[in-house]
């Protein structure tokens, strides 16, 4: 099974468990989304209404757990750690894991001081052991550790929930892309009809030539047929001509005398 397929599955179970539990055991559900190791999408969660009706309650702390992972980072976690629920170490690993994706975002380069500061990790082992066995391993990312130039090459990185914020770029990015593919299109399909033009146009010209070879070729065989026919009657009269003449020209034999 791959991941996107995985994702789906885990999604449409989350969501339809969201949707008959409330209070604590709605807190517990989101604890139990944000803890598993293959699920790192939120959003269709966020929009359960009864997670969104945690807003206000003794619970809504489940709900700003629910917000951080879909949208923040380790770092914004260290930052309002005080006003959240404590991290048990498999959230800590998705947190972590998401902050490479958001940081994946915006740079396919990503030096290892970076990583380091962000994910807290404290040598370049750990590091590339993480980033090999809890990112690509997982196929959140797939990338290149260069050693030498301390960084992780970035070649795929998974998508992340999209933050309120970031809606409005995104429907300009794909508006863009619309207009983009529609004159695209356009183009290509003035570029087939001129060529079926030119093809058209291609056929009547290469008709018209063989006609005119096939005309000729009637014309020359025709007066081929005529002088050939001509020939034979020039030599049939002429040749009549010479028998008739020698016929009169020839002289009479005369019988000898009869002698006794």
């Amino acid at each position: 099974m791959d991941i996107e397929q995985k994702q789906a599955e885990l999604i449409e179970y989350f969501v339809k468990q969201a949707e008959i539990h409330k209070g604590l055991s709605l807190g517990n559900l989101i604890v139990e989304a944000t803890s598993h190791s293959s699920l790192f999408g939120f959003s269709e969660i966020l929009s359960v209404p009864n997670v969104v009706q945690l807003q206000g309650t003794e619970h809504s702390v489940y709900l700003d757990l629910l917000r951080l992972f879909a949208h923040g980072t380790w770092s914004d976690y260290k930052s309002n750690s005080g006003r959240l629920p404590p991290l048990v170490p498999d959230q800590v690993l998705k947190l972590k894991q998401l902050s490479v994706l958001t940081l994946a975002e915006t740079d396919k380069v990503l030096p290892y001081d970076n990583l380091m500061q962000e994910l807290d990790v404290s040598n370049v082992r750990e590091l590339e052991d993480f980033l090999i066995n809890d990112c690509m391993y997982a196929g959140i990312v797939r990338g290149k550790l260069d050693q030498l130039r301390r960084c992780f090459e970035v070649q795929f990185a998974a998508g992340r929930d999209l933050r309120p914020e970031q809606l409005g770029g995104m429907i300009q990015t794909l508006e863009t892309w619309l207009n983009t593919s529609d004159n695209l299109l356009h183009s290509i399909q003035e570029k087939i009809k001129w060529a079926d033009t030119m093809s058209e146009l291609d056929k009547k010209h290469r008709k018209e030539v063989e006609d005119k070879v096939d005309d000729i070729k009637k014309s020359l065989t025709h007066k081929a047929d005529n002088d050939f026919r001509g020939h034979e009657e020039i030599l049939y009269s002429e040749s009549g001509g010479v028998m008739e003449y020698e016929e009169r020209i020839r002289p009479k034999r005369r019988r000898p005398p009869f002698r006794e």
